[in-house]
């Protein structure tokens, strides 16, 4: 199942007497993912580079910042899909300490804290949620009311007009066939179920 963070995280280390610096944050979109990385880059300016990746559903992003290429955005980039994390996005700053890597000494030393930071960082599933909207009259309002509640579902503000009442009811994705299932039963077919498009 793919992850996400639960909120910011980082972690600190120091490979060769440079310093590694990761932050890793959950975004919903490059817009986020983006100011988030400028902001870094404008508050430590005196850092050597501030490589970065993120992976935003079927998006993502890496860039070496003046690192010899490949030897850093895209190693941060493999550690973020390899523990199936979406939605995030990473900065590994690095304070240069007068001892020079190599390509591989980077590829392990930016892929090896963002890894590590990744790991430690506190996660959550990511659900995919769907949003139905659906009519009841008035006749059924406290029926449905009282299922939706015995189901530990909150249907929000409801709509009424002349008839009754239009609901918005977001869920797991999963649970769309069972959820449209037992309120056709409810109604005895009386309701018209949709979803409701982003």
């Amino acid at each position: 199942m793919t992850e996400t963070l639960i909120g910011p995280f980082q972690l600190e280390k120091d490979i060769r007497k440079s310093r590694f610096l990761a932050r890793a944050l959950p975004v919903h979109s490059a817009e986020e993912a983006d100011a988030f990385i400028a902001g870094i880059e404008r508050a430590e300016p005196e850092a050597t580079h501030h490589c970065w990746a993120w992976q935003i559903g079927p998006l993502c992003r890496c860039h070496d910042a003046g690192e010899p290429s490949g030897t850093a955005g895209r190693p941060i980039l493999g550690v973020i899909t390899a523990q199936k994390l979406d939605f995030v996005v990473v900065v590994v700053s690095r304070w240069f300490g007068g001892v020079k890597l190599g390509a591989g000494g980077l590829i392990r030393a930016y892929a090896g804290t963002a890894a590590e930071c990744l790991r430690e960082a506190p996660k959550e599933p990511i659900i995919e949620r769907v949003t139905l909207t659906f009519h009841i009259p008035f006749s059924l309002l406290a029926i449905i009311q009282a299922r939706l509640q015995e189901w530990g579902l909150d249907a929000g503000t409801l709509e009424y007009d002349a008839t009754g009442a239009q609901f918005l009811l977001t869920l797991p994705a999963d649970q769309q066939q069972d959820m449209t299932n037992r309120l056709m039963d409810l109604t005895s077919g009386q309701t018209s179920i949709s979803v409701v498009e982003d």
